[in-house]
């Protein structure tokens, strides 16, 4: 999802707390996907969560007018779209299977992949500090998965491949962010993913049981509300401030993994995601230099 273009209003305090917002959100939300894909399909937990994202944002279209939905760019908005949900579907069908932090370890790749991809479609320039990143987050994916040990399965590689995605699609909102308003990409974002979901769905529909209408609202509500409270962290400390917070998603997830799943401790994959963020880091550092 794309950073509202506002004008930095530095407040640490602020940007620390937004981020917390958006820390429960990213949890809630892959807690609710793993409660769901129990019961249902990928595609049937991914139609919940368009089907509550186009009614809220429809609500909010309309109460202006519909003027932040008009795109002549339908072509990038399908191409991105068809993408991310690929990625959408990559990441929920790691969490139905994986430890929990092992998908989020992964995950953390998506700035790495980004990097390259930026580099190759954008003409972004490929500096060292990229490069030692990238090696970084390869080490540290090849200690989270460990060629050889259990880890190494479909889910593992279906999560990789939804990092590879979700770095695709901010590829794809940097080219398009110039023409395209945050709310216009957001709306046909879950416009165009909504009959991705839901036809191939229908012909594995489960009706919900009451038990699961709250983790139904969960998935959705928390898509909204993890990247609203990014952008506006992103309003009030840069990057630098920012990126290190979302890390502590790691450790938060291990935790609950353990507590309500019965999910082992693993050292290798805790040890994988701190390289993978430290890469990351090093990343950051270096454009900060470099500009």
């Amino acid at each position: 999802m794309a950073i509202p273009s506002l004008p930095l209003q530095k407040n640490v305090l602020k940007a620390v707390l937004w981020m917390m917002g958006a820390l429960v959100s990213f949890t809630t939300m892959a807690l609710a996907a793993r409660e769901l894909t129990h019961e249902m399909s990928v595609f049937q937990a991914l139609s919940f969560r368009s089907i509550i994202c186009v009614a809220v944002l429809t609500a909010i279209a309309a109460f202006n007018r519909f003027e932040g939905v008009r795109t002549d760019k339908i072509g990038l908005h399908l191409s991105r779209n068809v993408i991310h949900f690929a990625g959408q579907f990559g990441w929920v069908y790691g969490l139905s299977l994986l430890p929990l932090a092992a998908v989020f370890s992964i995950e953390f790749t998506v700035p790495i992949w980004t990097a390259i991809m930026a580099a190759l479609f954008l003409g972004e320039p490929f500096t060292r500090w990229r490069m030692i990143s990238v090696a970084m987050g390869f080490v540290g994916i090849l200690i989270v998965v460990r060629p050889g040990a259990a880890m190494i399965d479909v889910a593992a590689f279906a999560v990789l491949a939804a990092a590879m995605a979700y770095a695709a699609t901010f590829v794809f909102t940097r080219h398009m962010a110039s023409t395209e308003r945050p709310f216009t990409i957001v709306f046909w974002m879950n416009l165009i993913q909504l009959p991705l979901g839901l036809i191939p769905a229908m012909t594995m529909w489960v009706t919900p049981s009451p038990e699961n209408y709250f983790w139904i609202a969960a998935i959705g509500l928390g898509g909204l509300c993890s990247h609203w409270c990014v952008a506006h962290a992103m309003r009030h400390a840069d990057a630098a401030v920012v990126a290190p917070m979302d890390f502590i998603r790691l450790p938060i997830i291990a935790v609950i993994g353990f507590m309500f799943y019965d999910e082992p401790w693993n050292p290798y994959v805790l040890a994988g995601g701190v390289l993978i963020f430290a890469g990351n880091m090093v990343n950051l550092w270096g454009e900060r230099r470099r500009r």
